[in-house]
């Protein structure tokens, strides 16, 4: 990872959660981190209440080299996402770079079609439990957790935690990666 890369992903699509877009953004961007939206196509979408997002581009259009991680948020916007060819290559590629997976409420659907849960531990919303335990993860109720890059969260009420978590994962970018070769550090924050 380049020293001066600090561009983060957001995976934007129809109906997505606005606060977990925006809060993240803002948040990251407070810590010095530029933080991009990318949709899948157009040129922006509204949120489940209504928030406008442009897009910065396709998700194509960011290489896994000029990022640092990738946030996949929830609403109704990872049913579309899902289904997109280019978003489930780049989260794959971040993720196998040991670079920062971030996913709250449904996003760990995308996660799940891009095949990266299997003998994790993560939380999402209680609604896609089942997805998630049956794609081969380990669910667990908490605000966050942080399984080496991955790092999830269940609802906007967690946005706080899953924040604080994202930036610890970032930090520790800075000095490793990838992560060493074993089962990364699993860490459940209250």
């Amino acid at each position: 990872m380049s020293e001066t890369s600090k561009t983060i992903l957001i995976l934007v699509g129809p109906e997505y959660e606005d606060l977990e877009v925006w809060y993240p953004k803002l948040r990251l961007e407070e810590a010095g981190f530029e933080t991009k939206l990318a949709g899948i196509g157009e040129k922006g979408y509204r949120g489940k209440h209504g928030y406008p997002a442009t897009m910065d581009g396709h998700v194509r259009d960011f290489p896994t080299a000029q990022l640092v991680g990738i946030i996949a948020p929830g609403g109704w916007a990872p049913d579309k996402l899902r289904r997109d060819l280019d978003v489930l290559t780049r989260v794959r590629e971040v993720h196998a770079a040991g670079k920062l997976v971030g996913t709250i409420c449904h996003g760990p659907w995308v996660l799940i079609s891009a095949g990266i849960v299997r003998g994790r531990t993560l939380t999402s919303t209680v609604g896609i439990r089942d997805d998630v335990i049956n794609a081969g993860a380990t669910w667990v109720d908490r605000p966050t957790v942080t399984d080496g890059n991955l790092v999830s969260a269940r609802v906007p009420a967690d946005l706080p935690a899953f924040c604080l978590a994202m930036l610890d994962v970032l930090e520790g970018q800075r000095s490793r990666t990838p992560f060493p070769a074993g089962r990364p550090e699993l860490r459940l924050s209250t």
